[in-house]
């Protein structure tokens, strides 16, 4: 057994998902032990608000820069990928400034139209979060590239020390949704700042000659033709549901929507996204060399269905239970919302390995087609079990049994793109 472990110890594909994990699993420990200190302060109705105002974020801050930080891993020379980085932080800024300007002439036109009016003093932050997004991404990706996975763990752990640990503490004096948001709003800040000073400088070969940012723009241009709208529209369809429910059933509702989801999301933090982001330059190098991307594919997404079934399936059978005794008796409906969403955030568990393969299957095009039914599909699920049941349970589960049965679609897909590509 100890052999049998130090050979797997030895693998550097085991070895850079464990150090990811460990970091990851030391933050999602910090957000565990606080969430019932903070679910207990703050209650239903702020922790809502805070979660309309994370859907807004989580949906415009995955695109801050067009999804070019992304690109950072697959150049070959150095040079490259940090006129991409530059890249990056110039088109966010530029993007920051768009959002400020139309929050600033439509403030009023939408918050009518998307139903904002509880968190419409915080729109102005959302410029900020786009830059800050950028920045972490930007961080991120170099630090995948050049393989500083213990950076990204330490980062993430004292991120989540800070974020988490201010929520906790600033509620015991004032427990307001303001505190919720404004510190959900700076999270990425934060963690991109850790990254940098934690981060070992690369000087690189100073005589490296950099190509301009027009040609980097139009070599990887598949990113913000194909793979930011289907980010911006993924982010549409994970987030609607928070701003649909808080519209048709009240704040609470959001919040335990909200709840539900960052329970559920933590094996993705702290397993599939660690394997993912290891995975990611794994694959291009096995691309480069001729491997069998099938099999890869197929034996990371088997590997994390095995061990997604536990925490998932657990929630399946004492969600309710679970929630009110970790959370307090106010949130054993969010406990009844988990049930059902584990359905759909197993496969989200389940198909890191295939999302991070499509950029090096050349299949981001495939990839903004699907986020397009998906939307469509997931929100009318959402609706029609609001109309037909004029139940708040009964609207999220039939979102997640789309979202499920849409996830499991992917993948069968995934592996079929990579049977045909050359």
């Amino acid at each position: 057994m100890k052999q049998t472990l130090l050979t797997l110890w030895k693998r550097p594909f085991v070895r850079n998902v464990v150090i990811m994990a460990s970091g990851t699993a030391a933050a999602q420990a910090i957000s565990l032990a606080l969430t019932p200190i903070i679910t207990r302060l703050y209650g239903p109705e702020a922790y809502g608000l805070m979660g309309v105002f994370m859907a807004i974020i989580q949906t415009v801050a995955p695109v801050a820069a067009l999804t070019y930080p992304i690109a950072v891993v697959l150049p070959k020379r150095e040079a490259e990928a940090k006129g991409l980085m530059r890249l990056s932080i110039y088109l966010s800024v530029g993007m920051a400034a768009v959002a400020a300007l139309v929050i600033i002439l439509f403030d009023k036109p939408l918050v009518q139209l998307f139903q904002l009016g509880d968190v419409a003093p915080f729109l102005l932050l959302v410029p900020l979060v786009i830059l800050f997004s950028a920045f972490m991404q930007t961080n991120e990706q170099w630090l995948v590239r050049t393989k500083q996975f213990g950076v990204t763990a330490k980062a993430s752990f004292l991120q989540a020390l800070i974020v988490q640990g201010g929520k906790a503490g600033i509620g015991f004096i004032h427990p307001a949704a303001t505190v919720l948001i404004v510190l959900t709003a700076s999270a990425n800040g934060i963690k991109a700042l850790l990254m940098l000073l934690l981060t070992t400088r690369y000087t690189g070969d100073a005589n490296e000659e950099a190509l301009s940012y027009r040609k980097l723009a139009k070599r990887y241009s598949d990113f913000p033709k194909y793979r930011a709208p289907q980010v911006f529209i993924n982010g549409i369809s994970h987030n609607i549901p928070v701003i649909l429910l808080s519209g048709f059933f009240g704040p609470a509702s959001a919040g335990f929507y909200s709840i539900g989801r960052t329970v559920l999301s933590l094996p993705i933090q702290l397993i599939g996204k660690s394997v993912g982001d290891v995975f990611y330059p794994r694959i291009t190098e096995a691309e480069d060399k001729g491997e069998n991307l099938t099999r890869l594919i197929a034996r990371a997404t088997v590997t994390l269905a095995l061990i997604g079934i536990i925490p998932f399936g657990t929630i399946v059978l004492f969600g309710p239970w679970l929630f009110s005794f970790v959370f307090g008796s106010d949130w054993v409906t969010a406990g009844e919302y988990a049930r059902w969403m584990s359905l759909w955030i197993f496969f989200i568990f389940v198909n890191q390995p295939c999302i991070n393969a499509l950029p090096v299957l050349a299949a981001q095009a495939f990839f903004l087609k699907y986020s397009i039914v998906t939307v469509i599909i997931r929100t009318a699920a959402l609706l029609g079990g609001y109309v037909l049941f004029s139940d708040d349970v009964a609207a999220v589960a039939s979102f997640s049994v789309a979202a499920a049965l849409l996830s499991l679609g992917l993948i069968l897909r995934t592996l079929h793109i990579s049977q045909t590509h050359h």
